[in-house]
Order: C-alpha cells, then structure tokens, then sequence
C-alpha cells in the first residue's frame, strides 16, 4: 500500500515521482497525515495523496 512507503518520509529528503518523472528531484517539506508537501526541481511546491501516489526516495552519494 503506497501510505507505508510514504509514510517514512521526512522533511529533507530528496523524492520522486515516477508517475511525472518530469518534475524531476524534489525535497519533502511536510509529511501530515499522509499529505506529502514536496517542492520539485521543475514543478514547484506540490501536495501529494500519500494515499494514491508513491513517492520514490532518492539517495545520492
């Protein structure tokens, strides 16, 4: 169920979409009750349904 992936997710960590991979890397603001705040690269600030969208952590070196 994407809300348990989701709800790991903390302020700070680089995210993405992969159903826009053209937003490109975003970093979580808020995760509040399965609301996920994420400002893209190329998209700006979204909130995302935890619920209905998975978000793909990103780890870079």
């Amino acid at each position: 169920m994407p809300d348990d992936l989701n709800a790991m997710l903390e302020p700070g960590m680089l995210v993405q979409n992969p159903a826009a991979p053209d937003w490109g890397t975003g970093q979580v603001q808020s995760n509040i009750d399965g609301r996920i705040t994420v400002n893209f690269r190329e998209q700006g600030k979204v909130v995302i349904d935890g619920s209905r969208v998975m978000l793909v952590p990103v780890f870079k070196p």
